[in-house]
C-alpha cells in the first residue's frame, strides 16, 4: 500500500463531504517532523475559504470527520493549522505482514516506460583510476541501480578518452624514454605504466619550458614552442591521418590500460551496458560541425579553427574544431550524444562528470539545442563534488594522486587490521575471514563516499570509514551480520515464528515498522534527485534505531511465543531492508562477523 496515497483518498473524501468538491485546493501531505505526535500531517490552510473557519477549527473538522469515516486512524492533534494524523497499532501491523510477504518491497515494477541512459567513469587512456574516479564510479553505478529500483529500464554506459593531445603526451614519452618497457617486462599494471610516462612528459616538458624561459621567451610562449608540445601535436595530427606507426602504438599502449581498467573496475564491482570510445566517435562530431556551419550556427575564423558564438546567451565563444582540424571534447561530445539519442529513443541521459565540467555541459546543451535537437533537453549534468585529502588536492601530471588500486588494497588491509584489534574475526577460517575484510573494506570505502550528497566536495579519511561505531559501513554491516546471527539461532534452536498474527507491540515496535514502510519512498525520492546519500543515510538511521531496540528488548529469550515470533521476524525485515539498501549502493553485507 502507498499510504501517502491511501491517506489522500480518505481526506479528500473527509473534506468534500464537509465543504462540498474540491477544484483547484491541493491536498498536502507530509511526514509529521519528530517533535509533534502524528505519523502525517495536513496542511489546512488550502480549505479556509470553504470552511469559513480559523485553521485550528478547520482542523479539528476535518479530523473528526477522518476518525469517523477512517478505522485506521486513531486520533489527531491540531498544531497552528496543520492537523496531525495517527494511524491505528493494527493498521502498522498489516503493513509490516505486507512488507513481510512482498519479496520486492522497496522496488518498483520495471515497467515505468522510461529508458535512462547513465555514463560515468569516463577515464582518459594516458593513467590509470584515482580516487576521483573511485567517486564517479560508485556514484554513477549506485544512480543507475536506484533508477533501475525506480521501475525504469537503465542503461549503464562509459566513454573512453582514447585520443587526443593528452594520450599523445604518455606515447611519446614512452617512446622517447622508455626502452621499450612493457607491463610483463616491468611487472607493472598496464594503466600504471602508461600513467608513468603521462608524469615523465610532464617533468621533461616543464624543464624545456624553463630553458626556453631562460632564453628570453614569455612563459606562455615557451608552453606553445617546447619541443615536446610541438611534437606531441604532431603525433596527433599523424594519429588523426592514420599514420601507420602512430596508431600502432596508439592501439598497443591502450590495450595495456585496458586491461588495467578491467582489473579495476572488477576489484571496485562496477561493469556497464556498453562502452563507447572517444576515437569512434569523434567523426561524427566533425560531421555535426559541418552541419552547423552549412546552418549558420557555426562560423570558421581566418585561421580555420570553427567557433559558436554563445556571448548573446550570456556564455563565450567556444571552440569546435582547432585550426589544423583536429576535435576537441565538445566535438566528440556532440556526436556521441546524437549516437545515443538515436540509437536508444532515450527519454534521459544523464552524465556523472565532476563540477569543474559545469560549464562545458551547459554549452553542450545549447550547441544541441541550437542545431535543431530538442531532446537536449534530456541531458542532465549529475555534477558532483571533488574528492580531497587531508593533505590537499590531487594532481595527476605530477604523480600525487591516491592510485584506486592502492586505495582498494588498503582499505581491505586496514579492515582486516581493525577487524582483529576488536575480535570481529574470532572463530572465522582464513578463507572467511579474506572475505570478511574484502566485504567490509570495499563497503566502508564504498559508504564513506555515497553517504555524502554528490553536490558536495567531501574530504576522504580511509581509517574513520572503517569505524565500527558511527555513520559508516561497516556500522551497518556489522548490524545485518549480528541480525543473521539472531535468525541463526533461532533456526537451530527450532523457534517457531512462521504465524504472528495476534501479536502485541510495543511503542518502538511500531516506531520500527514506520520507519522500514518509509523504504519505498526512499528510493523513490533518491531516484528523483538522483542521490544515493538519501538511501546510505537512511540505512544507517535504520540501523541505528535497531540496535537502540535490540539493546534494550530480548529477541529469543523473550517467553511470550507470538511476541518472540514477531519480534525474530521484526529483525529478519530490518536485516532485509538493511541489504536491499545497501545492495543500491553496491555494498554487500556480511552474514556472519
Amino acid at each position: 500500500m502507498n499510504i501517502e496515497n491511501y491517506l489522500h483518498d480518505a481526506v479528500k473524501g473527509c473534506i468534500e463531504s464537509l465543504y462540498g468538491a474540491l477544484e483547484n485546493e491541493q491536498i498536502q501531505i507530509q511526514k509529521t517532523r519528530k517533535e509533534f505526535e502524528g505519523d502525517y500531517t495536513l496542511v489546512v490552510f488550502p480549505f479556509l475559504k470553504r470552511s469559513r473557519k480559523a485553521p485550528d477549527a478547520t482542523a479539528n473538522e476535518i479530523g473528526e470527520a477522518l476518525v469517523k469515516a477512517c478505522a485506521d486512524v486513531k486520533g489527531f492533534n491540531v498544531i497552528k493549522g496543520f492537523l496531525n494524523i495517527s494511524f491505528t497499532e493494527n493498521f502498522w501491523a498489516e503493513r509490516f505482514a505486507e512488507m513481510t510477504a512482498d519479496d520486492n518491497f522497496g522496488y518498483a515494477p520495471a515497467n515505468s516506460g522510461r529508458t535512462i541512459m547513465v555514463e560515468y567513469s569516463s577515464p582518459n587512456t594516458n593513467k590509470p583510476l584515482h580516487l576521483g574516479h573511485i567517486r564517479n564510479n560508485l556514484l554513477g553505478w549506485s544512480v543507475a541501480e536506484i533508477l533501475r529500483a525506480n521501475g525504469h529500464k537503465v542503461l549503464k554506459v562509459n566513454l573512453v578518452n582514447d585520443r587526443g593531445i593528452h594520450i599523445c603526451k604518455s606515447m611519446l614519452a614512452w617512446k622517447l624514454y622508455g626502452n621499450g618497457e612493457t607491463p610483463a617486462s616491468s611487472g607493472m599494471k598496464g594503466d600504471h605504466l602508461v600513467g608513468k610516462y603521462y608524469v615523465e612528459f610532464d617533468k621533461h616538458y616543464k624543464e624545456q619550458i624553463k630553458e626556453l624561459m631562460a632564453q628570453g621567451q614569455s612563459e606562455d610562449d615557451a608552453k606553445k614552442n617546447a619541443p615536446l608540445m610541438l611534437q606531441a601535436q604532431e603525433m596527433l595530427r599523424k594519429w588523426e591521418a592514420k599514420d601507420e606507426e602512430v596508431y600502432t602504438l596508439w592501439q598497443t599502449m591502450n590495450g595495456w590500460v585496458y586491461e588495467g581498467f578491467d582489473a579495476t573496475y572488477k576489484a571496485l564491482g562496477v561493469a556497464f551496458d556498453k562502452i563507447y570510445y572517444e576515437s569512434q566517435t569523434y567523426l561524427l562530431g566533425k560531421e555535426l560541425v559541418e552541419e552547423g556551419l552549412q546552418k549558420g550556427v557555426f562560423y570558421r575564423r581566418p585561421d580555420n579553427s570553427v567557433w559558436i558564438d554563445l556571448t548573446g546567451d550570456g556564455l563565450d565563444e567556444k571552440l569546435l574544431l582547432r585550426s589544423d582540424g583536429t576535435s576537441v571534447y565538445m566535438t566528440q561530445d556532440l556526436g556521441t550524444a546524437l549516437r545515443r539519442f538515436s540509437d536508444n529513443n532515450l527519454d534521459a541521459l544523464i552524465y556523472v562528470v565532476g563540477n569543474e565540467q559545469n560549464y562545458h555541459f551547459q554549452v553542450l546543451k545549447l550547441v544541441l539545442k541550437k542545431l535543431g535537437y530538442d531532446w537536449s533537453d534530456a541531458i542532465y549534468h549529475l555534477s558532483y563534488g571533488m574528492v580531497e585529502l587531508p593533505e590537499g588536492k590531487m594532481k595527476s601530471r605530477e604523480g600525487t594522486v591516491v592510485d584506486a588500486d592502492d586505495l582498494i588494497d588498503n582499505m581491505v588491509a586496514t579492515a582486516r587490521e581493525m577487524s582483529q584489534e576488536l575480535g570481529k574475526l574470532d572463530g572465522l577460517t582464513e578463507q572467511e575471514v579474506d572475505e570478511v575484510c574484502h566485504t567490509v573494506g570495499l563497503g566502508a570505502l564504498k559508504y564513506f563516499i555515497l553517504k555524502v550528497d554528490p553536490k558536495k566536495t567531501m574530504l576522504f579519511d580511509p581509517r574513520e570509514s572503517i569505524d565500527f561505531n558511527g555513520n559508516t559501513g561497516p556500522f551497518i554491516q556489522y548490524t545485518h551480520a549480528r541480525i543473521r546471527s539472531i535468525i541463526r539461532k533461532a533456526d537451530e534452536a527450532g523457534v517457531k515464528y512462521d504465524d504472528i498474527s495476534g501479536a502485541e507491540y510495543l511503542p518502538e515496535e511500531i516506531e520500527l515498522i514506520k520507519y522500514m514502510a518509509d523504504f519505498a519512498g526512499v528510493v523513490r525520492q533518491a531516484g528523483d534527485t538522483y542521490s544515493p546519500s538519501v538511501i546510505a543515510n537512511y540505512v544507517y538511521d535504520l540501523a541505528k534505531m535497531f540496535n537502540g531496540y535490540y539493546h534494550d528488548h530480548s529477541v529469543l529469550r523473550e517467553e511470550n511465543e507470538k511476541v518472540r515470533a514477531m519480534r525474530i521476524v521484526l529483525c529478519r525485515q530490518v536485516a532485509v531492508i538493511i541489504s536491499r539498501g545497501m545492495k543500491l549502493l553496491g555494498i554487500d553485507v556480511p552474514e556472519r562477523m
